[in-house]
């Protein structure tokens, strides 16, 4: 019982992680060598709304 209420606790986290862009930061992190900072935070949020608005939805 108690590690099905981890594993969902787990699953529950992992989620808002992806929904709050926290794992695409670590993976940009990752991929660039670069540590975390308020400054690298600020700009990888900036590039990722930039990308998302630039784009033009139809419809």
């Amino acid at each position: 019982m108690v590690s099905a209420v981890r594993s969902f606790l787990r699953v529950v986290l992992a989620t808002l992680r992806e929904i709050g862009d926290e794992n695409a930061y670590q993976r940009h992190l990752t991929a660039h060598g670069l540590t975390h900072s308020a400054a690298e935070w600020r700009r990888f949020s900036e590039q990722r709304f930039r990308a998302k608005y630039m784009r033009a939805k139809c419809c």
